[in-house]
């Protein structure tokens, strides 16, 4: 007679989850759950049904006032740039992103400058990025055009921080690295020191931070929409600098990396080189566009005087034959 020989069950343990694992899996969890949630409050809107005793009706009757009351009353920002304010109307609407674009030796830069020399004198905080220049030369550039950075910078009013464009794009690399794992991370596209909260930030310049991501335009393209977004998120009004090598929006074929930072901008500034036949070189300044405001769409002489800073004449509008570069 044969024995039945009995098989021994094996059970399998489930492997020891990390803490770090647990962690992540309840953030995960987390956000499926408020996902839901948001999609079954946007399918009630739809349906006419919301919670909290509103209809759809009652919503479209509701009085807007008292969304407005989180505006700031002063919603407009001035320059203070001598001559530049009239051909804004009432100025740049608070918490705008501000194109300043021109080719070499235009003046961009110090058009910046001034616009954080009268801001700071004015009380407002603000946080100058440079991607190119170190900050003594930028320093040393305000006081050639009769501003005092030194003591703004005592006072808290001003902050110059050189940065490098490769630790911007090695941040793009991390987060869409991260991406592909689909781990939900929020990554800040811009260095601002923690103990510092501007009013006003600059950043000196785009096509410095366009060249890191050198045959990525995609990449560069996700950093300015997250650059854009993470402005607008802070109420941070913004000047950016880019330096083009033709104005594009007076017919020269200028293709922009990413093609995005025209149309995100809220506004653009455009400074020119102008060449006159004879051999007589001017400057020339244009609002191209300004969302939320009115402007003066001429383009005016734009100078730059030792001991006074940038200034625009806006009485001056440039005619007769000559060449905007």
């Amino acid at each position: 007679m044969k024995k039945v020989m009995k098989r021994k069950s094996i059970s399998h343990k489930a492997p020891k989850k990390s803490p770090k694992f647990k962690k992540m899996d309840r953030k995960l969890r987390k956000e499926m759950k408020k996902s839901a949630v948001n999609s079954s409050k946007k399918i009630a809107l739809r349906e006419g049904k919301v919670s909290g005793g509103f209809d759809k009706e009652k919503l479209e009757k509701m009085n807007l006032s008292a969304l407005e009351k989180g505006y700031k009353a002063d919603v407009f920002l001035k320059t203070q740039v001598p001559g530049f304010d009239q051909l804004i109307g009432k100025g740049i609407p608070h918490g705008s992103t501000v194109l300043v674009e021109g080719g070499p030796g235009s003046g961009k830069t110090i058009f910046c400058l001034e616009v954080a020399k009268r801001a700071c004198e004015s009380g407002k905080k603000v946080l100058y990025m440079s991607f190119e220049e170190p900050e003594f030369r930028l320093i040393t550039h305000m006081e050639a055009f009769g501003a005092k950075p030194r003591e703004y910078i005592k006072k808290g009013n001003l902050y110059v921080k050189r940065f490098n464009a490769l630790d911007i794009a090695r941040s793009v690399e991390a987060l869409l690295s991260e991406a592909k794992k689909e781990l939900l991370i929020d990554v800040q596209p811009v260095l601002i020191p923690q103990d510092f909260k501007p009013d006003i930030v600059l950043i000196d310049s785009l096509s410095s931070i366009a060249s890191a991501f050198s045959g990525e335009e995609n990449r560069f393209r996700i950093y300015m929409e997250q650059l854009f977004r993470y402005l607008e998120s802070h109420d941070i009004t913004s000047f950016l600098i880019r330096e083009v090598s033709s104005p594009s929006h007076v017919g020269t074929s200028f293709v922009e990396a990413g093609e995005a930072v025209s149309f995100l901008s809220d506004g653009i500034v455009a400074i020119y080189n102008v060449f006159y036949r004879g051999g007589t070189r001017k400057r020339g300044i244009e609002v191209v566009k300004l969302r939320g405001s009115e402007i003066d769409r001429r383009i005016v002489e734009f100078e730059m005087r030792k001991g006074k800073g940038a200034i625009c004449s806006p009485n001056k509008t440039l005619k007769g034959n000559f060449i905007l570069t």
